[in-house]
């Protein structure tokens, strides 16, 4: 009865006619999801910490770094470099920050958030403290998972903008308020998929990032569609096991867009920063001078210190992560180390 309450509360909550959205993040997924706001909010709220790219869209209507191509109307936005404004004016708050600046935007925060609805659409993990983002909302801020949404793809923000058809997952804890999420997003070339698996959602997406890296690095080593299809299949396993270990749940469906579909598109798509980032570091590029030279997050380079760390405490057989984490924290050499991989993949 208490949750049928609930229920029926946070879907009236979403369904207010007068509910003020924001936001948090000035990135290329920060700018494709602000463009589908705007298909359904008459106005939004923006967080760019920069004020060169909020004088960029004020003047010229689009982000000067990211997404060029998508093209915002000022009139409907009220940009800001101060968070808590932001936070101030806004119901519903969706952060886009990439989790290796998260905390860092996240400290500035001094208003209370467990009033809010929070949707997290960051694909990596709170650096130290090896959570997720949705864990960080609930300790930090007191936030109830039920306040808590997940945006999963698979979808690259670079489709978004050119309007490609692409698909959404929008996880909660009850299905009828990832429901009402959907009606947030969904539009003629976003179709959109209510879920409650916040957790796996979550960790699937880190995982995925860590496997499009190694898909990278195997990709400049030479290595070919035959090989890449092993490596995607037992990366799969890993995610699945993984998952299993840490956050079981009867009701997950791995084989699944928001899970599978991630590490396909991830692993395989010219879009993706992290198959970029990999490939860079396959060819003989050190982490930074990648990282310089991307001029983005790969946030599969920060997802793999979070696992190998969250790891240690299960034990669980994850090569293809174990590899990576060797290649880009201890330094070795990527052709010997994805050769020893080889040799375990089955």
């Amino acid at each position: 009865m208490r949750q049928n309450r609930y229920i029926c509360i946070m879907n009236k909550f979403l369904e207010r006619d007068n509910l003020r959205y924001a936001m948090i993040g000035g990135g290329s997924w920060a700018t494709a999801l602000a463009k589908l706001l705007l298909n359904h909010q008459q106005r939004i709220s923006w967080f760019i910490r920069d004020e060169s790219v909020i004088e960029s869209i004020k003047k010229r209507g689009h982000n000067p770094y990211y997404l060029q191509a998508v093209e915002f109307d000022p009139e409907r936005i009220d940009l800001s470099s101060d968070i808590n404004e932001v936070i101030d004016n806004s119901d519903v708050l969706v952060f886009a920050i990439p989790s290796a600046y998260f905390l860092g935007e996240a400290a500035k925060i001094s208003r209370k958030l467990d009033e809010k609805f929070i949707i997290t659409a960051i694909k990596g993990m709170v650096p130290v403290e090896n959570i997720s983002i949705a864990e960080y909302f609930n300790i930090s801020h007191g936030v109830p998972f039920s306040r808590i949404g997940v945006i999963s793809g698979p979808c690259h923000a670079e489709e978004v903008a050119m309007e490609r058809l692409s698909y959404l997952t929008l996880s909660s804890k009850y299905i009828e308020v990832a429901r009402s999420m959907c009606d947030i997003f969904a539009c003629d070339y976003i179709k959109t998929i209510p879920g409650t698996d916040i957790y796996g959602v979550e960790y699937a997406a880190v995982l995925k990032n860590i496997y499009a890296v190694a898909a990278g690095v195997c990709h400049s080593l030479s290595y070919g569609d035959n090989f890449m299809a092993v490596l995607i299949t037992n990366s799969f396993h890993e995610m699945r096991d993984f998952l299993h270990a840490t956050h079981p749940d009867k009701s997950r469906r791995t084989a699944t867009s928001a899970y599978l579909g991630d590490l396909l598109v991830t692993s395989y798509s010219q879009f993706s920063r992290n198959r970029t980032f990999g490939m860079m570091i396959g060819k003989g590029y050190s982490v930074q001078s990648a990282q310089v030279e991307m001029n983005m997050v790969a946030e599969g380079y920060y997802g793999t210190k979070c696992i190998y760390e969250i790891n240690r405490k299960y034990n669980l057989h994850m090569p293809i992560a174990e590899a990576m984490y060797k290649i880009l924290y201890e330094h070795k050499y990527p052709a010997y180390i994805i050769k020893q991989l080889a040799d375990q993949l089955q």
